[in-house]
């Protein structure tokens, strides 16, 4: 007979016995599932690895194409070259589509005095130098196109559209691209290069006018038919030498209809910076003319309104100088230009009075005459939008020698001069808003205030980044 005790003894025993057998079977399925994820994570780990590689050699392979298929290119693009005169640049689509900009521009002007009688005391009429008209008109707008002709070649081609629906050819040129050692010759319509404002278009002038010496020496600007040639020295310091040969048919020359040539200019310009806030740049420059029949009208000696024509020579040298200032180089936020320029011109020659014999005084002459003008001025860029300016413009006619026509034409001596001041708004690069106002004194006993509101807006390729992008070349 079993006691209890034996009877549970025997209980423990069997179910130890139904219970190992159950923990062994689990420890060894756990071990195969382990040894089933390590089996799948080292294959994984392998095929990975096997796809790294392979795409690594992939890769090679591209590189080694992409490389081989340049090389074939060029090599079509250079027999290409050789066999006709057009490369293989002018291909692509951009190579049709040139740089299209228009520059609007508008004016309020309040004078004192008539725009349509506007007279710089001793020197001869010249050009459209007068102020606008009295109150609401459109300023002289433009329209320019410019590209890339060939990989040797950049084009540029500039419309005046004037108030009255007019339109003028301003520039019209070509320039080599592609030739070594700094050269950059121009061809064609160019505004000279002469001076430092003369090659800038008037939308980008600081101020509404051009100076006095640029309005009585050049009639405005001073432009060329003719060929240009520049050198950039290849020094730390910016040296570039220039000349230029042309037809001679701009104020202070006349229309020809001889061969050779008509005018011809000399420069240099020299600039760079000092330290990381300044910046400048220094020129001498020189025209020769050989003016003939140089018409104009002026007062004579009795009151009454001459006819007279020069013939002769026209020489004229300029000094110019600019001093930049910008904190650390970054002209964005704030800076201040310091722009002056020095004219000094002699002409001599025959003086024809009574030109057309109105007067029943006709009446031909030796003449000579030494004139001069300056202007100083100074702009203050004190926000990124906002700009002051003021400016000093002053003429010296000297004592012209008129010979025997001494009896009908003389000088007052008085020297013309006037002073500005102006404020400016920029929305972007694309449109500005200015203020100016400024009392001209051009006659004796004459005084001239004036006020004008400008507007400036650029369409399309704006011409500041044409400019950047073509700097070194034109």
């Amino acid at each position: 007979m079993h006691t209890p005790v034996t009877a549970v003894t025997a209980a423990l025993a069997a179910a130890l016995s139904f219970t190992l057998p159950a923990h062994a079977a689990k420890d060894a399925d756990l071990a195969e599932i382990r040894a089933q994820v390590k089996q799948m994570k080292e294959a994984y780990e392998q095929r990975i690895t096997a796809l790294e590689s392979r795409l690594a050699e992939a890769e090679k392979t591209a590189v080694k194409a992409e490389t081989t298929a340049a090389k074939v290119e060029a090599g079509a693009i250079q027999s290409a070259a050789a066999a006709a005169p057009m490369p293989a640049a002018t291909t692509s689509a951009s190579a049709f589509n040139p740089a299209i900009y228009a520059v609007l521009q508008g004016v309020y002007a309040n004078l004192s005095q008539d725009p349509n009688k506007y007279v710089i005391n001793g020197f001869v009429p010249s050009g459209d130098i007068a102020p606008a008209k009295r109150g609401f008109s459109i300023a002289e707008s433009e329209l320019g196109f410019s590209a890339n002709v060939d990989d040797k070649i950049y084009a540029n081609l500039i419309l005046a559209l004037s108030p009255d629906n007019s339109v003028e050819v301003e520039e019209a040129y070509g320039v080599l691209t592609a030739l070594p050692g700094g050269l950059r010759p121009k061809f064609g319509r160019f505004l000279s290069s002469i001076g430092y404002l003369n090659d800038q278009h008037q939308h980008g002038w600081d101020f509404y006018d051009a100076p006095l010496p640029y309005q009585a020496f050049f009639g405005g600007q001073f432009r060329s038919d003719g060929l240009q040639m520049k050198w950039v020295a290849p020094t730390d310091t910016y040296l570039e030498l220039g000349a230029e040969v042309g037809d001679g048919a701009s104020f202070p020359g006349t229309e020809r209809n001889r061969n050779g040539v008509g005018n011809y200019a000399l420069y240099a310009h020299a600039g760079g910076d000092i330290g990381a806030n300044h910046s400048w740049r220094a020129g001498l420059s020189y025209l020769g003319l050989k003016p003939q029949d140089r018409e104009y009208v002026q007062v004579d000696t009795s009151g009454v309104d001459s006819q007279l024509a020069f013939s002769g020579r026209s020489q004229l040298a300029i000094a110019d100088f600019v001093w930049k200032y910008a904190p650390n180089g970054n002209a964005q936020s704030t800076n201040f230009k310091l722009q002056g320029e020095y004219f000094w011109r002699k002409e001599s020659g025959d003086l024809t009075y009574d030109r057309d014999g109105a007067l029943g005084l006709t009446n031909d002459s030796s003449y000579s005459s030494r004139q001069s003008g300056w202007y100083l001025q100074g702009v203050y860029q004190f926000l990124p939008e906002w700009r002051v300016g003021v400016r000093y413009d002053q003429l010296e006619p000297g004592s012209p020698d008129y010979g025997s026509n001494a009896t009908y034409l003389d000088s007052s001596g008085f020297n013309p001069k006037r002073y500005a001041a102006m404020v400016d708004y920029t929305t972007s690069e694309f449109g500005r808003f200015r203020l100016q106002v400024q009392q001209s004194k051009l006659l004796p006993d004459l005084t001239d205030n004036q006020v004008f509101l400008q507007y400036v807006l650029t369409l399309g390729a704006h011409c500041s980044q044409i400019l950047r992008k073509l700097k070194g070349i034109t």
